[in-house]
């Protein structure tokens, strides 16, 4: 939150012209009746004023390298904030699309039935010993940096193009997806990278929810915001649902409302909506 961040207050120069205008009302009740008296009252004076006036700088300088060292932890602690939810978000990416897929394809193991059968079953365990590898490595990657000291470095922000690539992931363990993207114009490249994230939670959360369904994915612009709808046709007959702990539709609800927008999650007949409305004014 931006009330926490540390004020400038300097009251040295309020105190420093209080002081001055003391004196010289002080000088003046007085009053000099002749020179001597006037070059002592002068005297007087520029002395108060140098001396105040130093005393307002140094005071000034001191206040200022405090409220520069405040601001620097205060900066500090900001960063290391957003790297933690950083890091949280990219933990939760990995647990709930790694899991949700080998979860997925041991479900679809277990009730195959009929010919084939044991292709079936031999085509899951190899998807869930690739996915299980995956997932292991990148789990090390993130606890290597974790123990590395610095600030970890920045993955390349996943952009409109990669959503054929998130489609196809989702297609490859069993969802059936129809991919709707409109002519979208300029888009930012906050806005695009919102509008990955919204997608593959909407897959992920359909794969959890509802098993190898139908979904449809849209992507459309409207105005001055983009519009991002995946929705499923609900659970297949005998699916048991696989929950997350809904950090990941928090994280989504915090990147949309520093950008502004709104996210709705909610039942649709048989089925699941995840709807976003990204602010975006970007399009040529």
């Amino acid at each position: 939150m931006e009330t926490d961040r540390p004020i400038w207050r300097s009251r040295a120069w309020v105190a420093a012209v209080v002081v001055l205008l003391g004196t010289f009302g002080v000088l003046g009740v007085f009053g000099v009746e002749d020179p001597v008296s006037v070059r002592i009252t002068l005297a007087v004076a520029m002395a108060v004023v140098g001396t105040v006036v130093g005393w307002a700088v140094l005071r000034t300088r001191a206040q200022r390298r405090g409220y520069e060292t405040e601001l620097a932890a205060w900066s500090a602690e900001r960063a290391t904030q957003a790297e933690r939810l950083r890091i949280a978000r990219d933990l939760h990416d990995l647990a709930s699309h790694g899991l949700g897929v080998i979860t997925l394809r041991a479900a679809a193991a277990r009730r195959a039935a009929g010919p084939g059968v044991e292709l079936e079953r031999e085509a899951a365990l190899v998807d869930i010993e690739r996915v299980g590898r995956e997932a292991t490595t990148e789990l090390r990657r993130m606890l290597t940096l974790l123990r590395t000291p610095g600030p970890a470095p920045l993955r390349p922000a996943e952009t409109l193009a990669d959503l054929p690539a998130i489609v196809r992931a989702a297609t490859d363990v069993g969802l059936e997806v129809n991919l709707e993207l409109g002519e979208l114009g300029g888009v930012s490249a906050g806005a695009q990278l919102t509008v990955c994230r919204v997608v593959r939670e909407g897959l992920n959360n359909a794969l959890r929810h509802a098993g190898p369904t139908r979904v449809r994915v849209v992507v459309r612009r409207d105005g001055e915001a983009l519009v991002v709808r995946v929705r499923d046709a609900g659970a297949v007959p005998g699916w048991r649902p696989h929950p997350g702990a809904g950090h990941g539709l928090d994280g989504l609800r915090e990147r949309l409302a520093a950008l502004d927008g709104a996210l709705l999650a909610a039942p649709v007949d048989d089925g699941w909506l995840l709807a976003a409305r990204i602010p975006d004014r970007t399009a040529a």
